[in-house]
């Protein structure tokens, strides 16, 4: 039996809580806003292209790999389905001080499926296996995992999860759709007991990851008393509140002013981060996230989302809190 290596994976509670890697959003900015609203006990970048980090754009890329200390331990996610490429990124996660480096085999994004990544390497197994064989020898010993779906078209429980845990990963996250359900309907709950059942008697130390409609620890805590998982992996329910992993604010309605004043914090840290980099319009996604329960909200975002620049959102949000009879 091969013996792996032991990881910062193995220092965790068990349940953990990660915050799940959400395209465009578990950037630099929004990971520091979670962090210091609640830290969850691991956090994932958002994906970052295999090809991009070996092309004349690396260094641009690269950007999207900056963390802070306070972050760690932090799982860098890449996509893609070349094998070399995977060799060197891993290599470059492995320079910048992560700790762990996790394969997106899941993402449903018809660009990303169609060039043989995310959710398409569940078509391509030999490739899957030798993108998971590339990471392993260029992360310098990192803890390699990968997040992925139950099935493409159709539920594949039955070969697919074997396929992967017989891949001699550390971790291995499943977010309980197939590709084709994308991000509709309920969450398939049903089959991680099947999952569990499968690494149990596959006798490896592969720990289990599951995602799907999870909102807070609550959640957590009843889902763990029924399937067992090693940790639970939250994404859009963190996208909604931000303080979703603290272990008592979490659960609480925060204040409309504590809101707002983190909107600005985010807006002033985008700006430090990004400079001209990235278009200020961004923010707009995450107006719904702090005028959650706000009463008067709709008028807030309508007016909001009217707006173009950065100080046009710092001086709206700064004469709200100053007038409004809401806060």
């Amino acid at each position: 039996m091969m013996v792996t290596m032991k990881s910062f994976w193995d220092k965790l509670p068990v349940p953990f809580v990660a915050l799940a890697p959400m395209d465009g959003i578990t950037d630099p900015v929004f990971r520091q806003i979670v962090t210091q609203a609640g830290k969850p006990d691991v956090l994932f970048t958002e994906f970052v292209s295999a090809d991009g980090l070996v092309s004349a754009g690396r260094e641009r890329l690269t950007r999207h790999l900056l963390f802070q200390q306070n972050e760690h331990p932090i799982v860098a996610q890449l996509f893609g389905s070349n094998p070399d490429h995977f060799f060197e990124a891993a290599k470059l996660v492995q320079s910048l001080g992560f700790d762990g480096v996790d394969i997106n085999m899941g993402c449903p994004d018809n660009n990303v499926v169609k060039r043989g990544g995310g959710a398409g390497l569940m078509k391509t197994p030999q490739i899957a296996a030798a993108v998971i064989g590339a990471v392993k020898e260029g992360a310098g010993g990192l803890p390699v995992s990968v997040k992925t779906r139950i099935g493409y078209d159709d539920v594949q429980v039955g070969e697919w999860i074997p396929f992967l845990l017989s891949q001699n990963i550390a971790v291995l996250s499943v977010h309980l759709r197939t590709l084709r359900q994308m991000y509709k309907g309920n969450a398939r709950w049903e089959y991680m007991k099947t999952i569990m059942n499968m690494r149990n008697s596959a006798g490896v130390s592969t720990k289990i990851i599951a995602s799907g409609d999870i909102q807070n620890r609550q959640d957590v805590k009843r889902l763990h008393a029924m399937y067992g998982c090693d940790g639970y992996m939250i994404g859009r329910a963190a996208l909604r509140n931000p303080w979703v992993f603290h272990t008592k604010r979490g659960m609480e309605e925060v204040p409309v002013k504590e809101r707002l004043e983190t909107f600005l914090k985010h807006i002033r840290l985008f700006q430090a981060t990004w400079k001209e980099e990235r278009n200020p319009s961004e923010l707009k996604k995450f107006c719904t996230m702090y005028t959650h329960a706000m009463p008067n909200a709709t008028a807030f975002r309508t007016h909001f989302m009217n707006l173009k620049t950065r100080e046009e959102f710092q001086a709206f949000i700064q004469d709200y809190l100053s007038h409004s009879a809401y806060v």
